[in-house]
């Protein structure tokens, strides 16, 4: 039987950019400055005329139109593909917002549009 000698690893190196004085292979994080801070934690003032501000919410405008809109017309809004389009509607309307979104189709297109609740 021979003895197994120990490995003899090198210890790693440490990174001088982001080394801390205790431990010199963590890293930590710089501290932002107040103003930059500030800057990024102000909300962003929106004008009259302003597009929305996710494209969640510019599907929902578009679905409280009285006519609805179609899957093109909800995909020219977002940019997203028609089964992104409707896993959106499926997910954050109907369920997360908790939307009544009914879909008809006429002729060979189908148009989806958020149903008045308070038919009654």
């Amino acid at each position: 039987m021979t003895k197994s000698t120990p490995s003899r690893r090198t210890p790693a190196k440490a990174n001088p950019r982001t080394a801390s004085k205790k431990n010199p292979r963590i890293a930590t994080k710089t501290p932002r400055p107040a103003a930059v801070a500030k800057e990024a934690a102000a909300p962003r003032p929106q004008k009259a005329d302003a597009q929305p501000a996710s494209k969640i919410e510019a599907i929902t405008t578009l679905l409280r139109r009285p006519k609805g809109a179609s899957i093109e017309d909800l995909m020219e809004a977002t940019g997203w593909q028609a089964h992104s389009v409707r896993g959106a509607i499926s997910g954050a309307i109907k369920k997360k917002l908790g939307l009544n979104v009914m879909s008809e189709k006429t002729g060979t297109i189908r148009l989806y549009r958020i149903a008045n609740n308070s038919a009654g």
